[in-house]
């Protein structure tokens, strides 16, 4: 099992190295990759089922701690990322295919990266494992409403067909993954730590069946998708932080706050769009996947350098003392 941990912990610390790679060869050898689009629903259940294996009575414990907290993070979630989504949708007239894609991932819950994140970016770690368990708890429901609201403008939307394909996808994996860890604690503890190889080896395949369906679309609207995907990105990171510092959280707290924000479950997007729209509309999806993973990591190492005014005065003082 010892190999098995550090091939997954490897896999896990080169994940957007493997994505860009073979998002790249799906593109330019499409035909190897396309049928993998059958299996982008059990793969990403797969992901989820990984999650729900780590999930600990603890996470959720936050909620009471921090009830405040954790209800500004999720609400600030589910509002900052649609909204920038159909602003940008609508501000820059994107094509109906492309629009519907940019709303799919904006509707989305957090993503199961930004806890990784903010821990390396030295946040609040138990406020972020909270808000993106509970915002991925009521995606069933806040996610299809959501895209009524906002992507009903350009396609039709079943709000029922919507809910039924969420708990599928994430809340019946996630469900069974922490049943198991209940009753087969030890197989499970050891089963979850090769979940991170499992995960990074499904979100691959899942990247490269998208890439791979829509290579001729992309060919045509890649550069202005991949345009759209960084500035929503980088705009939920930078409104979600200022959201956070508004609401009159700690640094730790904003940093958080911001990483939950800014970092989408695109892999449900991925499914989502494929399962109910069109292969297009799950590239913004499966670039997301690709760039906020690099994102997240270029503003993990800015938010690891920053110290709140407290901790500053204290590290001049010792200076200063010695």
């Amino acid at each position: 099992m010892g190999v098995i941990e550090k091939v997954s912990s490897f896999a896990g610390k080169t994940f957007t190295l493997w994505v860009l790679l073979f998002a790249i060869i799906a593109y330019f050898l499409p035909d190897h990759f396309v049928w993998l689009g059958n299996y982008i629903v059990p793969l990403l259940g797969i992901v989820m089922f990984g999650m729900g294996l780590t999930l600990e009575a603890s996470d959720f414990k936050e909620v009471l701690k921090r009830p405040k907290d954790v209800a500004l993070g999720v609400i600030g979630h589910f509002i900052i990322m649609p909204l920038l989504a159909f602003g940008l949708a609508v501000g820059l007239d994107l094509p109906k295919e492309v629009a519907v894609g940019v709303i799919l991932v904006g509707c989305c819950p957090s993503g199961t990266a930004s806890n990784v994140m903010v821990f390396l970016a030295r946040g609040n770690v138990a406020l972020a494992v909270a808000i993106a368990s509970v915002s991925t708890i009521l995606a069933p429901i806040v996610t299809p409403l959501l895209i009524l609201l906002f992507a009903s403008k350009w396609v039709n939307i079943s709000v029922g067909s919507l809910f039924l394909s969420i708990v599928q996808v994430v809340i019946v994996p996630l469900v069974l993954g922490a049943i198991i860890k209940k009753f087969f604690g030890k197989q499970a503890r050891a089963g979850a730590k090769a979940m991170p190889l499992v995960s990074v080896i499904a979100i691959v395949l899942i990247v490269s069946a998208v890439v791979a369906g829509s290579a001729a679309k992309i060919a045509e609207t890649g550069l202005l998708i991949f345009g759209v995907v960084i500035l929503h990105n980088v705009l939920g990171f930078l409104i979600g932080f200022f959201f956070a510092r508004l609401c009159g959280m700690d640094l730790a707290k904003q940093k958080a706050v911001a990483m939950e924000v800014g970092m989408q479950n695109s892999g449900l997007g991925v499914a989502i769009a494929s399962a109910h729209f069109s292969p297009l509309a799950a590239v913004p999806s499966a670039i997301f996947s690709v760039w906020h993973n690099i994102s997240g990591s270029l503003l993990a190492n800015i938010f690891s350098r920053m110290k709140e005014k407290k901790e500053k005065e204290e590290t001049i003082n010792k200076d200063v003392s010695a």
